[in-house]
């Protein structure tokens, strides 16, 4: 059996484009992947193509060996960014072929379910309305009402992730802005009860000082974690801030492979961790990063804004770790979602059921994907 072709698409998703792509093998057989990262989500659908074209005539049941050839042919690239987001989709779609060749649930291939009734938290849940308290808390209660037990949100008025659109430029707020975001907060803790799990996501945004201060302003309300408080350059920095503040952190959504992670693990930085499997490496690599967790007693909780073959795949290695906390879910999305794949995500009462189809359980449908293409000029609140 050898790899044939590898097809990629890119897809317009609610709010970034996702990057989808198939593997076909000279037998017929197929498997699917996704490799979704923005901005610049045109370089990693060119990415993807060209490591396809790298592993035709491979035997894809290797999936280890192909990731690291990958790895070490592509190295020169850097060891993260846009060729582990396409090694990534790549593994995904190996490791479905695999599992679909051999009739089982990928979970089986990365060690067999401790669960398959996936606990999810929701993000997205509040586009529609405005960034004050009101709107805030409404959109808290309808979420918490249909059965979600936790809730993302960034309340610090960052309505543009682009530098110079919308944010200072030395990352701080004013008066204003500081007290917005916990009377936001505040909202929403009393209008989701004090069951309800809450996520803070900073996206690296905010200063030290900043950072520091609202993390201390907003512990009283009883969160979960502190999400990016700094970027990921430093794991001394991410450990110094969680020294001073009395809030749980979380990082990884910008973490590629094991590598990336180990500091993190060995400093003692931070009290989750987020691998977003289409940039981390992929399934088997989120696997290795959640046995390399297990043993600084970290819990897992896949990054995971993106599309249907992203939010299936992270569901399985989340189904196959002890250590597993929460998946992100995003609470609104495109209506061709479910449309993609031929069988509809199944959510229930906060969960993501998986079921036993061999695989991740889907397949792309190629006509919708082509209905929605990509987005490639520049539009308010869409990042290419």
């Amino acid at each position: 059996m050898r790899i044939e072709s590898v097809d990629v698409w890119l897809v317009e998703g609610i709010k970034y484009n996702w990057t989808l792509l198939r593997i076909t093998t000279d037998t017929g057989h197929t498997g699917v992947g996704e490799a979704t990262n923005w901005p610049g989500s045109p370089l990693v659908y060119h990415a993807t193509r060209h490591l396809g074209e790298h592993i035709i005539g491979e035997d894809p049941r290797r999936v280890d060996y192909i990731w690291t050839k990958l790895y070490r042919d592509f190295n020169w690239q850097g060891p993260t960014g846009t060729m582990m987001c396409a090694m990534s989709g790549i593994d995904m779609a190996l490791l479905d072929l695999k599992a679909k060749l051999l009739g089982v649930p990928c979970y089986e291939l990365l060690g067999g379910a401790f669960r398959t009734e996936i606990l999810l938290y929701a993000n997205y849940w509040f586009i529609k309305g405005g960034h004050n308290p009101a709107d805030y808390a409404q959109q808290a209660r309808e979420v918490v009402a249909a059965g979600f037990t936790g809730l993302k949100f960034d309340p610090f008025a960052h309505t543009s992730y682009l530098f110079g659109d919308d944010l200072s430029s030395n990352l701080t707020l004013t008066i204003e802005q500081e007290n917005l975001a916990y009377n936001i907060v505040a909202a929403v803790r009393e209008a989701a009860g004090d069951s309800v799990q809450i996520m803070i996501e900073t996206h690296a945004f905010l200063s030290m000082p900043t950072a520091i201060r609202m993390a201390r302003r907003l512990a009283p309300l009883g969160i979960t974690w502190y999400e990016e408080p700094a970027g990921p350059e430093s794991a001394a920095t991410l450990r110094y801030l969680n020294e001073k503040i009395d809030i749980p952190i979380c990082v990884g959504e910008r973490h590629y492979s094991r590598w990336d992670f180990r500091p993190l693990l060995e400093q003692h930085a931070v009290d989750y961790i987020m691998p977003d499997i289409t940039r981390c490496g992929g399934p088997s690599e989120m696997k290795r990063i959640a046995t390399l967790a297990e043993t600084s007693n970290i819990l897992v909780a896949p990054h995971n804004p993106n599309g249907p073959l992203s939010t299936l795949a992270s569901a399985h290695v989340c189904a196959a770790i002890p250590n597993f906390f929460r998946q992100e879910f995003m609470y609104n999305d495109v209506p061709w979602r479910d449309e993609v794949i031929d069988h509809p995500l199944e959510v229930r009462d906060g969960h993501l059921i998986l079921s036993d189809r061999p695989g991740l359980g889907v397949d792309l449908v190629p006509e919708v994907m082509e209905a929605h293409p990509g987005v490639l000029k520049r539009r308010e609140g869409f990042y290419i």
